[in-house]
Formats: C-alpha cells, sequence, structure tokens
C-alpha cells in the first residue's frame, strides 16, 4: 500500500515539473515573439525615421507653414527723356486664400457674407439680368456661364437636383455604362430655365463664390480689385468673420499721353485672366502662380523678366485641419525695375496728331476712299535707336457712323506694303556693285516697248541722264536699264525680256542687306518680312527694281534709309534704351542695370564712294529745283536728303467686291546730309486711287523733320534739369 502510495506520487512529481517546464517554455517563447516584434517597431521606426524622416516633416510643414506670395507693383515705362509712360496705379482689393479642409458649404457661407459688404458686377447670357456694369472695368466683370449657374442651384436646391436622376441612370452608372461624370451631365441637363430664375437674386454670391474657387487651393485669388474705399472699410473691419479672406493692395497699369504708342507698349494680363494658357508651364517653372498677371504681348511680355519685380511673401499658420491660425511677414518684395524707351513721346504725340489731322483732312479729297492709313517712323542712324514709331488708323464707328482714328503703331512692323521708288537708291548700289553700270553709265530715258506688253516709262521722258539725276528725278526707265544691265540683257524695241530667275535672287540678295525683305532684327513679336512678288515673270523683274513687286514694312524702310545715311551699316532697331533698378522715390529714376548698346547687323559690300554718290543723289532729291522733295524741303534749315516713292497696288471694294488699283505713297529721308542724325520712313498705303493725287506723304514727312529737330532741344533741356537736380540731392 505504501509502496503504491509512493509510486503515485513519484508519478505527480514528475507531472508537475514537466508542466513546470512546458510552462517556462511557453513564456520564453512568448517572450522571445514579444522581443521580435518590439526590435521589428524599433527598427521599423528608425528606418522611418532615418530614410523618410526628413519627407514627412515636410509634409508636416507645409500643412503647417504655408508661403504665400503676393503681387507687386511691375517696373514703369519710361521715354527716353524720362517722362513716364506707363505707371501703375494701386487699387483696394480684396482677395481670399481657399485652405485645405475648406468645404463648398463654408465658402458659400462667406460668399454670402461678403454679398452684404461689397457690389461684384456679374453678367451672363443665360437671361436677362438688370445688372449695371457700364462703371466698372470689364476685367473686373465676372461673367456666370449657364454650368456655373446650374452648379449653384444644385448646391442651394440639394432635395430637387437629387431627383433629376432617376433609379435607371444608378443602375447604368452601377452596371457601367455610364460613368458618375455623365451622370451628373445628365442632371445637369435637366435643370430648366425656369428652375433657374430661381437663383437669379443671389447671383451675386454666385459670382463672389466663383472668384473664390477660381484659384487653386492655397493660393490667394482677387475677388474684386477696384474696391470703394467703403467697401475696403468694412471688409477690414470683418477680417475676423471671414477666414482666408484678406484686403490688400492691387495694381493697374495705367498709361499717359491717351493711348499714345498703346499697341506696341502691350497689354498685362488680369488677376482674373492669370497666366496665358498656353504658356502655363513655363510660367510655373520660373516660379509664377497660375493667377499671377503677366506681359502678353509686345514690350510687357519680351520685358517680363524686368518689369515682374520680387514678390512679397508671408507664411500662413494652419492647423492639422487647414484652419488659419496666424500669419507671419517674411518679405516685403521689391517692385519691377523701369524701362526707358528710346521713343521721344513728346515727337511721338505730335506726330501722332498730325496723322491724325492729315487723314481726316485728306479723306474728304476725292480718290482717297481706300486710303484708312499712315505710318511715320524715326530711327538714329548712328545707334538704331527708334526715335517715334507713329502708326495710326482711319475707322467709323458702326454704331454712330462718327470717324475716328486709332493707334497702329503696330503696323509699322507687322504690316508690309509695295513702296515705290523709295527703293531705287538699293537698285543703283546692286547695279554698281555688280558691275553692271559704273558712275560714268548713261542710259536714255525713254518709252521702252517689250513684246506683248504694254510701254513701260517714267513720268516724263528724260533723255541721256547718270544715276545721280535718276534718283532726282526718280527715274523708272534708268532702274529698268539697270536690272536689264544685271541680267546681261539688251534692249530692243518690241524684243523679247529673257530675264532669268536668278537676277530676281540676285536683287533681293542685295536689297538684305539694307535690311529689305528680311528681319530688322528687332525685339518683339509678330514682324512681318514682307512678301516676294507671287511668280518670276521676266518684266516683274523690272518692277522690283522700282519697289513695285515685293512687300516691305515700314521699319525695313527706315532701317534701310539709315544704312544708306550712315556709310553703308545696317543697325539693328532698338526700342528699348535702358533698364533702370526700381526706386521708391517717385520724383527719381533708378540707376543703370544695364544699357542697349548699338549693334552693327552686317556692312553692305558697296563701295563707300558708291555709297556717297547716292547719298548725292538723295540730297538733290530734297535741295535741287527738280528734286521730287524739292517743293516741300527747300525752306528748310536742317539740310536734308530724301526720296519720295508712288507704287502700284490693289484693294478690294466693300461695297463691290471689285478689285480697284491704288497707289502707296512713300518717303524717306534723314538729316542733316552731312553728318545723319535722324532716318525717317513715312508710307501711306492706298492714299489714292490713279486718276487722283494728295501731298500726304511729303506733307507728313516735313512736319515730322520739323517736329523732330524742335523737340530734341527741349528733351535735352530737361534731362540737363533732372541730372542737376539729382546732382543738388547727392551733395546734400
Amino acid at each position: 500500500m505504501n509502496f503504491i502510495t509512493l509510486r503515485k506520487g513519484v508519478c505527480k512529481s514528475k507531472e508537475n515539473r514537466f508542466k513546470k517546464l512546458l510552462l517556462s517554455f511557453r513564456l520564453n517563447v512568448l517572450f522571445l515573439i514579444v522581443f521580435l516584434l518590439f526590435s521589428v517597431l524599433i527598427l521599423r521606426l528608425g528606418f522611418i525615421q532615418i530614410v523618410y524622416g526628413e519627407n514627412y516633416k515636410r509634409k508636416v510643414e507645409e500643412a503647417e507653414n504655408l508661403t504665400v506670395s503676393t503681387a507687386v507693383p511691375r517696373g514703369k515705362i519710361y521715354d527716353r527723356y524720362n517722362r513716364i509712360i506707363v505707371d501703375n496705379k494701386p487699387l483696394n482689393a480684396i482677395t481670399y486664400t481657399r485652405f485645405k479642409g475648406n468645404t463648398v458649404e463654408e465658402r458659400l457661407k462667406i460668399a454670402k457674407q461678403l454679398a452684404t459688404m461689397i457690389d461684384v458686377p456679374y453678367t451672363t447670357n443665360v437671361f436677362s439680368i438688370p445688372k449695371n456694369t457700364k462703371d466698372m472695368n470689364e476685367k473686373n466683370v465676372v461673367n456666370l456661364t449657364e454650368r456655373d449657374i446650374k452648379d449653384y442651384w444644385i448646391i442651394l436646391n440639394p432635395k430637387k437636383a437629387k431627383q433629376k436622376i432617376s433609379k435607371t441612370d444608378l443602375q447604368e452608372v452601377e452596371n457601367g455604362p455610364i460613368t458618375n461624370k455623365e451622370l451628373y451631365k445628365r442632371q445637369l441637363d435637366r435643370i430648366t430655365v425656369q428652375e433657374l430664375k430661381s437663383v437669379t437674386n443671389s447671383l451675386e454670391v454666385l459670382a463672389i463664390k466663383r472668384q473664390m474657387e477660381t484659384g487653386y487651393a492655397q493660393t490667394s485669388q482677387i475677388i474684386k480689385s477696384d474696391m470703394t474705399n467703403k467697401e475696403y472699410a468694412v471688409v477690414s473691419e470683418n477680417l475676423a468673420k471671414l477666414p482666408g479672406v484678406d484686403t490688400t493692395t492691387y495694381w493697374e497699369r495705367s498709361y499717359s499721353n491717351d493711348g499714345t504708342l498703346r499697341t506696341l507698349l502691350g497689354n498685362v494680363s488680369s488677376a482674373n485672366e492669370g497666366l496665358p494658357k498656353d504658356k502655363i508651364d513655363y510660367y510655373l517653372s520660373r516660379g509664377y502662380s497660375r493667377n499671377d498677371q503677366v506681359g502678353t504681348s509686345y514690350l510687357e511680355k519680351h520685358y517680363e523678366p524686368q518689369l515682374r519685380g520680387k514678390k512679397a511673401e508671408e507664411q500662413y499658420i494652419t492647423n492639422g485641419n487647414g484652419k488659419l491660425v496666424d500669419t507671419i511677414q517674411l518679405s516685403e518684395g521689391e517692385r519691377g525695375s523701369d524701362l526707358v524707351l528710346t521713343i521721344d513721346m513728346e515727337l511721338q504725340k505730335t506726330i501722332e496728331d498730325q496723322i491724325t489731322k492729315q487723314l481726316l483732312q485728306k479723306k474728304q479729297m476725292n480718290g482717297t476712299r481706300f486710303l484708312d492709313r499712315a505710318f511715320v517712323i524715326m530711327m538714329n542712324p548712328r545707334t538704331g535707336e527708334l526715335l517715334t514709331m507713329a502708326g495710326k488708323k482711319y475707322t467709323v464707328d458702326k454704331e454712330t457712323g462718327i470717324p475716328k482714328v486709332e493707334d497702329f503703331a503696330l503696323g509699322n512692323l507687322s504690316t508690309s506694303y509695295t513702296m515705290g521708288s523709295v527703293v531705287k537708291g538699293a537698285t543703283v548700289l546692286a547695279g554698281l556693285d555688280s558691275g553692271a553700270i559704273t558712275p560714268n553709265t548713261i542710259f536714255v530715258d525713254e518709252p521702252m516697248k517689250f513684246a506683248g506688253t504694254n510701254p513701260k516709262k517714267s513720268y516724263e521722258n528724260m533723255g541721256p541722264i547718270n544715276y545721280s539725276t535718276a534718283l532726282k528725278k526718280s527715274s523708272n526707265v534708268f532702274m529698268f536699264k539697270t536690272v536689264m544691265a544685271m541680267a546681261g540683257v539688251d534692249y530692243k524695241y518690241n524684243g523679247n525680256l529673257p530675264i532669268k530667275p536668278n537676277t530676281f535672287m540676285e536683287l533681293r540678295s542685295y536689297y538684305s542687306q539694307f535690311g529689305l525683305g528680311i528681319s530688322t532684327g528687332i525685339e518683339l513679336d509678330n514682324e512681318s518680312t514682307g512678301v516676294q512678288g507671287g511668280s518670276d515673270i521676266s518684266g516683274t523683274a523690272l518692277d522690283l527694281g522700282i519697289g513695285q513687286y515685293d512687300t516691305y514694312t515700314p521699319l525695313q524702310l527706315v532701317q534701310y534709309t539709315s544704312t544708306i545715311a550712315n556709310g553703308g551699316y545696317r543697325l539693328k532697331p532698338q526700342i528699348v534704351k535702358e533698364v533702370r533698378k526700381p526706386t521708391m522715390d517717385i520724383e527719381q529714376i533708378g540707376g543703370i542695370e544695364y544699357s542697349n548698346e548699338a549693334k552693327v547687323l552686317n556692312r553692305i559690300t558697296m563701295k563707300q564712294e558708291y555709297i556717297e554718290d547716292v547719298q548725292s543723289g538723295f540730297k538733290r532729291v530734297t535741295q535741287e529745283n527738280g528734286g521730287s522733295g524739292y517743293a516741300f524741303f527747300s525752306s528748310s534749315s536742317y539740310n536734308p536728303a530724301g526720296k519720295s516713292g508712288t507704287a502700284q497696288a490693289y484693294a478690294k471694294d466693300s461695297s463691290s467686291g471689285k478689285i480697284i488699283k491704288v497707289n502707296n505713297s512713300t518717303f524717306i529721308s534723314y538729316a542733316p546730309a552731312d553728318n545723319p542724325e535722324v532716318a525717317m520712313a513715312v508710307v501711306v498705303p492706298s492714299a489714292f486711287v490713279p486718276s487722283a493725287t494728295n501731298t500726304i506723304t511729303k506733307e507728313l514727312a516735313r512736319s515730322a523733320m520739323d517736329a523732330y529737330f524742335d523737340l530734341k532741344k527741349k528733351g535735352e533741356q530737361e534731362v540737363e534739369v533732372q541730372e542737376h537736380g539729382q546732382q543738388i540731392i547727392n551733395e546734400n
């Protein structure tokens, strides 16, 4: 019994030891698993901290510290004598910044509050709405589309909007035939005009809400940029109740001189327009925001990097929910650099007034029904600086029927015309350089008859003449025979004219040395290089030699004139003289950042003596009796040289649709002839029909040249006074 009991006790003891061992093993395994889990967790945390720590830190900072840039004034634009042409007009503005986490309901609430404080003009073509916008800048009027109003109706009428969707629609979305986007379109299409009219009383709220949502998240968007002082004060007092809303200053371009040179100064987009759609990536890569103002054409566009300035920066502190907590000013920014143009705005304005007067007067004469524009462009032949680029276009207001004359300075580089006899200087030099004629060549000016054509002649039979007299009296026949000599063709009465295409190529190559038919090198968009005649028929080579075949721009023509005036150097046209540093003193102009120096594009291949002979011929045009410009310039005191031109062209009669022959009228000039400081081209397309005539180009040429010499002294005196005043300030 005792043995059995002992035996049982031994077994029980072994069982207990086994259980203890098993428990210990299990605990060890559990501790090992826990240890391994903690090790994995620590390793993971370490990996995240070391490898991705900076990324997560950056994301947290982005969520809590947002840097927002605000616009600064663009650089000003001055004329060559430091007169302001383009300035900045400060406007009271209200902005909204949409932070992460903002809901549609929150934005709608803010829009409703703002609608009680400010007046935002809007328009829509969905239905007639009596809203007064006549006193508002067109850029600030919000255009509400049908889609905008339908989206708004859905927000205001969620239950009714839900009823626009059927069970069948939902099944089609679930089964795949249509997408949610297509479903929403069906919903919009089922909203009636009558239903839309129910929201007409709150469209101003929609206009404000639309402006708030136009910008991208965390980017300030201008809601209104021309607030009244009362509106500005009311909104400023209630900013604490309007999260994301702020009051600031918006800068709008202002132009002096009643739009003088306006088409060449270019345009700047509004905050509503933002970056041009076709260049968004280009500007974003250079630090712009999508709703930034940017130069969109001509000078404002080309000099955007200089004019834009350095934006002010603020840091918005937000919490984890994207709510604004605090604002910190990081930098005040700096307005853009200033441009100093080569243009004399007093001269520009004077000449534009002269063109306007001449167009209105000459339109009263017979044979001028196709006359609708005129150009006067001046260049310094020593530097290439453009002194004036005047252009005007005559139109009739369709509503009132009252004639008006608009700025068309842009036409100096964007439109081209046949220029007539003014190119004969280049033809003579081409003949001399090619060896086709010599300084001793004499041609008989008489009517020329070729087989199957009408006679080709000058306005009178001049008899035996040299090229100097041919330029003075504007002989067509001398130029015809020069071109034939270049082509190796002898004249025979009623004979053939076997001129080969290479003669056209040779002539155009010579003309291009002066800038005719090629880019002038000006740094502005949309420059035309002219149009070559449509076919190389033999007879048209003669027309090419007298400027009645290819077309050229007024800018090309003044570059050609300048090249002859300065002794054979084709200079790049400059319209910007200097870029100046910005200054806070509105009475002073900043220091020079850089200047545009004269740039020679090429030197023509003709001998200096040949160029001087052509210069002499041009001088005889204006200073010798019998010269084509003598009647208008003989009394001048500034020693001018010049050349007149008339070219046949064609215009379409708007009433009958017929093509009518017209004459383009041109005049080039430079002065003083012995040491030129100004070169000029006057171009008046369709000045008159062949049965009529007028002297508009010569009148414009004389008055413009007089204005240059009169106003030059005035401008220089103004600069002297400015520099003297600056010196006194610096000394004190």
